[in-house]
C-alpha cells in the first residue's frame, strides 16, 4: 500500500528530457509547500535564490497538485468507515475498564468482548474480500482488488485465533484451531479435483487420487477420505481392499478435541485411537513385497504415508507436505492433530521454528512472512511487515495487541508507544480525504498528548462548508437551518466531537473560525453568537464596532435591516448570566449599548414612537451611550421631538436631551470635539463643521419641543432649569 519511493510525474512537465541544466541556469529551482488541511503537495518553479535580494516573481505561473497518499475511494472508503465503528467499540470497552480498574487479562467479561471485537474485524475483512471478488458492474474500479483483502482477511484470523481465543481456551491444545484456520484460508485439495475424480469408475488409476487421499488424511477431511477409501472396495488387490476398509472408520472416528467436554476424555481417546493405528500399521506391514503394487503405482507406499500421518510421524508429515507442495503452515497445522495432540499455544513459537528452519516462509511474501511472525510469537516484527501491507492492518492490530501485553505499552524516544505509532500513521494516511476528518480524529484522540495535538490540528481546519453559494437558490438545507441559528451539519458534528474529547479550546477556536465566515457576509447575528460561544470578547467588541460601522457607512434604514437579526442574538447575551460574568466590563458596556441603540432604531423603524423615545432617555440616563455617539444619538431623536400626534417626553426627559446637547458644545468649544463628534462627523461627510450644523438642528427641535411642553404642561417645569 506504501511503498519506499513513489514517483509524480509533473504534467505538463516543467522541461523536457535532458533540459534540465538549462532549467538550473535559468536562475529556478523547484520549490514545494504541503497543504496543513489534508496531504496535498504543491510544487512550483521558483527564482534560486533569496527573497531578500529583491528578485520579481513572475506574475502567473504554473503550480501542480498531488498527492502523498491516494485518497480512500471505492470499496476501500467502506471498509475504513465499517471498520472505524469496530475501533470506537474497542475504544469504549477499554475506557471502561480502565474506569473500573480492571485487571484486563483477568477479567473474563473484558477479554470475551474483546474475541468478539477481533472476530468482528476478521468478518469484515471476509466480507470485503468476497464483495471484491464479485463479478458485477460497479459505478468505480475497486481501489484494492480481492486478494489484497483476503491477506488482510488471513492475517488478522490467524491473530484472533493465535492470541485473542475465547475465555477458558487459552490454555488447551490449539491443532483443531491451527487446521480449521488452515482448511478456511488455504482450501485445498480442491472441490474441482474430488468432483473430478468422484466421476471416474476407477479413480485410483488417476495420478491424482493418492495424492488427493493424503490430502484429505493429512487435513482431517474425513468425508472425502471415507468417500475414497470406500471406492477402493473396488480395487484388484484385496489387501488394499481390507486396508481401506479398516483406515475408514480410523479417519471418520478420529479423536478431536471440540468433540469432548474435557481434556481428560480426549487424551484418553487419542490414546485408544493410537492403539488402533498401530494395528493398521502392523497390518500394513503384513503385506507381501509383491503385492504392494498395482498397474500403475506402489500403492503400498502411498497408503503408508497417510498411516504414518495418523502415527503422528513428524518425518513422514514433512516429507509428504513438501511432494504435495504444501508449506510450513500445514506442517504446523498437522503437528497439532497428529504429533502433538496437546501441543499449547505458548509451546507452538518453539515447535514453529524448528519447522520453519527446514521449510523457510517465502521471503517474497509478505503475507507468509507476517504469519511465520505471528506464529512464532514476534509481535513488533510482525507489525512492522503488517505496516507494508497495509497500515490499516498493522494499526487495528496493535491497538489489540498493547491491551493484551503483546507488545510495550511505553513509549520510546519519540514519546510514542507502538501503538500510537501505527495508529497516527494509520490516521495521517486518512488526511489525503478531508471528509474523513471524524473518523481521523477519532484515532488520533487514543493516541495520548500527542495524539491529541494532531487532532487539534485536524478539527481545526475541517472545511465547515458556512459560505453560501453565489447562485441563492443553490442553498441548501444546512445552510438554510444554520443561518436560522440551529446547529446542524459539520458545525455541529465538529462541535460535538470537541464536547466528546474535552476540547474546549478547539472549539472556541472552530467557534472563532465560523464567526470569521459570517462577519464576511455581514451575518453579523450569527457572527456574535458564535463569538460569545467561543469567549472571544475582544472578538465581541469588534464585531460590536462592525455593526455599528454599518450605521455610519450605509444610514439608519440599512442599519435598522441589519439589527433586525442582530437584536435577538445580542439580548440573548444581555440575558445570559454566564457570558457576562465572564466578559470583561469595557464589553459588556459596549455591547449594551449595542444592544440598546438596535432596540431603539427596531422601534422607530416598526412605529413605536413612545418605546423609541423610552430607548434614547435611557441610553443617556444610565450612561449607556458612548460619548461620542451622543450627537448621533440626538440628531436620531429629531425626529421624535417633531412627532405632532403625541408628546412622547416629559419635560424632564427633554431637559435631560437639552443638558448632553449642551456639554457636547461646551466640550467642543474646549477642543475636545473628536470625543464627542468623530461619529457624526464621518456621518455628515463634512468634518466637525457639519457635525455642528447637524446639532444646531438638534437644538431647534429641543427648543420647539420644551415649549410645546410649556404651553401644555407636559410634565411641569422641572425645578433647577438654568438654560
Amino acid at each position: 500500500m506504501v511503498t519506499a519511493k513513489q514517483t509524480a510525474h509533473l504534467v505538463p512537465p516543467l522541461f523536457k528530457q535532458g533540459a534540465a541544466d538549462d532549467f538550473r541556469q535559468s536562475g529556478r529551482t523547484l520549490s514545494f509547500t504541503l497543504s496543513p488541511r489534508d496531504l496535498q503537495i504543491s510544487v512550483f518553479a521558483s527564482p534560486n535564490v533569496l527573497r531578500s535580494q529583491g528578485i520579481v516573481s513572475p506574475g502567473s505561473q504554473q503550480i501542480f497538485l498531488a498527492s502523498l497518499q491516494q485518497a480512500p475511494l471505492s470499496e476501500r472508503r467502506v471498509f475504513v468507515t465499517d471498520m472505524s465503528v469496530i475501533f470506537a467499540a474497542v475504544q469504549n470497552l477499554l475506557k471502561a475498564s480502565r474506569a473500573r480498574d480492571t485487571q484486563l487479562l483477568q477479567s473474563e467479561d473484558v477479554m470475551q468482548a474483546l474475541n468478539k471485537l477481533a472476530n468482528d474485524y476478521v468478518n469484515f475483512c471476509k466480507e470485503c474480500c468476497m464483495y471484491a471478488s464479485r463479478d458485477i458492474s460497479r459505478p468505480e474500479p475497486l481501489q484494492f482488488d480481492a486478494e489484497h483483502y483476503r491477506k488482510l482477511y488471513t492475517c488478522f484470523s490467524l491473530f484472533s485465533v493465535l492470541y485473542l481465543p475465547e475465555p477458558g481456551f487459552e490454555d488447551v491444545p490449539i491443532g483443531d484451531e491451527l487446521m480449521e484456520w488452515l482448511n478456511t484460508h488455504f482450501i485445498e485439495p480442491s472441490t474441482q479435483e474430488g468432483d473430478d475424480l468422484s466421476s471416474q469408475e476407477r479413480p485410483w488409476e488417476d495420478p491424482g487420487f493418492w495424492s488427493y487421499l493424503t490430502r484429505t488424511s493429512l487435513r482431517g477431511l474425513s468425508k472425502a477420505s471415507a468417500f475414497f477409501l470406500d471406492v477402493l472396495g473396488k480395487h484388484p488387490s484385496t489387501y488394499l481392499q481390507g486396508l481401506a476398509q479398516q483406515l475408514s472408520p480410523l479417519l471418520t472416528n478420529h479423536p478431536r478435541l471440540h468433540h469432548f467436554d474435557a481434556e481428560r476424555d480426549f487424551a484418553v481417546a487419542s490414546r485408544r485411537w493410537k492403539d488402533k493405528v498401530k494395528t493398521l500399521r502392523i497390518e500394513l506391514d503384513r503385506v507381501p513385497d509383491s503385492e504392494r503394487e498395482d498397474d500403475f503405482e506402489n500403492w503400498w507406499d502411498r497408503f503408508s504415508d497417510i498411516v504414518g500421518i495418523l502415527e503422528g510421524r513428524s518425518e513422514v508429515i514433512k516429507k509428504v507436505c513438501t511432494e504435495l507442495g504444501a508449506d510450513w503452515k500445514e506442517v504446523c497445522a498437522a503437528w497439532g492433530i497428529f504429533v502433538d495432540t496437546r501441543l499449547r499455544r505458548q509451546d507452538l513459537p518453539d515447535i514453529v521454528a524448528q519447522i520453519l528452519d527446514e521449510m523457510p516462509p517465502d521471503p517474497t511474501d509478505r503475507e507468509d512472512t507476517i504469519h511465520s511472525l505471528l506464529f512464532l510469537g514476534r509481535p513488533t516484527q510482525a507489525l512492522s511487515e503488517a505496516a507494508q501491507l497495509d497500515v490499516w492492518l498493522a494499526a487495528h492490530l496493535a491497538d489489540l495487541m498493547e491491551p493484551i501485553e503483546l507488545i510495550d505499552a511505553d513509549p520510546d524516544d519519540s514519546e510514542l508507544t507502538l501503538r500510537q505509532h501505527y495508529i497516527l500513521a494509520y490516521a495521517e494516511s486518512l488526511r489525503a480525504d478531508p471528509a474523513l476528518w471524524r473518523i481521523t480524529v477519532d484515532y488520533m484522540y487514543s493516541c495520548g498528548e500527542i495524539g491529541r495535538e494532531m487532532g487539534d490540528q485536524v478539527l481545526m481546519r475541517v472545511p465547515l462548508r458556512l459560505e453560501l453559494p453565489e447562485d441563492a437558490a443553490a442553498a441548501g438545507e444546512e445552510a438554510t437551518r444554520i443561518r436560522s441559528g440551529q446547529l446542524v451539519g459539520v458545525l455541529k458534528d465538529v462541535n460535538e466531537a470537541c464536547f466528546e474529547y474535552q476540547r474546549e479550546e478547539i472549539r472556541r477556536s472552530v467557534c472563532k473560525i465560523a464567526a470569521q465566515t459570517f462577519i464576511r457576509e455581514k451575518e453579523y447575528g450569527l457572527a456574535i453568537s458564535y463569538i460569545t460561544s467561543a469567549e472571544d470578547w475582544p472578538g465581541l467588541g469588534r464585531i460590536v464596532d462592525l455593526v455599528l460601522e454599518e450605521y455610519i457607512a450605509q444610514g439608519a434604514a440599512k442599519f435598522a435591516h441589519l439589527v433586525a437579526n442582530i437584536a435577538p442574538s445580542l439580548h440573548n447575551f444581555g440575558a445570559d448570566s454566564v457570558a457576562r460574568l465572564h466578559a470583561p466590563a469595557v464589553f459588556q458596556h459596549r455591547l449594551m449599548f449595542a444592544v440598546r441603540f438596535a432596540e431603539f432604531h427596531q422601534r422607530r423603524g416598526n412605529g413605536d414612537w413612545p418605546g423609541a423615545a423610552a430607548d434614547v432617555v435611557s441610553m443617556f440616563r444610565e450612561e449607556t451611550a458612548p460619548k461620542s455617539w451622543w450627537a448621533v444619538l440626538l440628531c436620531d431623536a429629531v425626529e421624535l421631538l417633531q412627532y405632532n400626534d403625541r408628546m412622547l417626553f416629559a419635560s424632564n426627559d427633554a431637559c435631560l436631551l437639552i443638558q448632553k446637547l449642551e456639554e457636547i458644545q461646551i466640550r467642543v468649544g474646549q477642543g475636545c470635539g473628536d470625543d464627542y463628534l468623530s461619529v457624526l462627523s464621518r456621518i455628515a461627510h463634512g468634518g466637525e463643521k457639519h457635525a455642528l450644523q447637524r446639532l444646531q438642528t438638534v437644538r431647534l427641535a429641543l427648543a420647539r419641543y420644551y415649549a410645546r411642553c410649556g404651553a401644555i404642561g407636559v410634565g411641569g417645569r422641572p425645578s433647577g432649569w438654568n438654560y
